[in-house]
């Protein structure tokens, strides 16, 4: 759940502070599943970086949390997201020993309703 607005006449009233609810879906896909582990990636520790990221977002104004000006669309959101999630499990983790990189690509889906939705999908 998050407040935002948009800057711009094409984004019409909604240039104005409105509220969205999300459904986000996370994918990984990989050419290979990680020895003796045999999955992809460990799904719980995925679940639990996607609980810790979203809280940066959760019940907030992003146009504070991003207060560069940004279009925090939700095209836009879903890139936010895979970078946090690119850096947990490419970048973070490997520094903490945490075992093997993450290796193939991660997409995130945003969902406003059954029928808006974006995604961003990316190779880490």
């Amino acid at each position: 759940m998050i407040a935002h607005s948009f800057k711009g006449e094409q984004f019409g009233p909604a240039q104005n502070v409105h509220g969205a609810t999300y459904t986000v879906d996370v994918t990984f896909r990989s050419k290979a599943l990680v020895p003796k582990c045999n999955w992809v990636v460990d799904i719980g520790e995925a679940s639990t970086a996607l609980g810790r990221i979203l809280s940066k977002y959760n019940f907030k104004n992003l146009d504070e949390v991003f207060p560069e000006g940004e279009n925090t669309t939700t095209e836009f959101m879903c890139k936010a997201i895979h970078g946090d999630l690119a850096k947990f499990f490419c970048t973070d983790r490997a520094k903490t020993g945490g075992g093997e990189r993450f290796k193939g690509s991660i997409c995130v889906k945003l969902w406003e309703s059954h029928k808006a939705w974006a995604c961003y999908e990316a190779n880490v």
